[in-house]
């Protein structure tokens, strides 16, 4: 049976984190720079008291932002692939609440959000993409071993790939 190597998990490891922090932080960046839009892709869900909408459109991107950085620099990665799971699954479940209630939105995922036209709606495939990104963050709570990326230096003071060598 075909085993990969830990040198082969590893480097799969560190590109399913960079994409992850690519994920995070672009989604971050595009909430942020349109404060406005966020609040009202947030609000379009109607589920959030009035109360919340702001702090949870303010809260949002600097959480995403914040776990993109972390993945980026590979830095405590098991515990930031598990918040960014149970993000992804609080995300396909408002996209799924909104799609069985019958609400006409944008999931506002990479920016935009807000109600849209009927029949404009996109939930399969923003329920499909959530999905595959929450795969991503699952690899990463399973096998957190990446190459270039803060663990490994903080674990022993040895980089990853000094690591890689002494199990081999």
């Amino acid at each position: 049976m075909f085993r990969p190597s830990p040198s082969v998990l590893d480097a799969v490891g560190t590109l399913v984190r960079l994409g992850l922090a690519a994920v995070w932080l672009v989604s971050g960046i595009v909430k942020i720079s349109d404060s406005g839009q966020t609040y009202l892709a947030v609000k379009a869900y109607d589920v959030l008291p009035d109360a919340l909408l702001h702090p949870v459109a303010t809260a949002l991107p600097l959480l995403e932002l914040v776990l993109g950085a972390f993945l980026l620099l590979g830095l405590a990665t098991r515990w930031v692939a598990i918040v960014s799971a149970v993000l992804l699954v609080v995300f396909i479940a408002g996209v799924a609440q909104s799609w069985a209630r019958g609400l006409t939105i944008d999931c506002g995922c990479f920016g935009g959000g807000g109600e849209v036209a009927a029949g404009q709606t996109r939930y399969p495939q923003e329920i499909a993409r959530d999905v595959g990104f929450l795969v991503l963050a699952c690899w990463l709570i399973v096998r957190p071993a990446t190459r270039v990326a803060l663990d490994g230096w903080l674990r022993g003071g040895a980089p990853q790939v000094e690591m890689e060598k002494e199990r081999i």
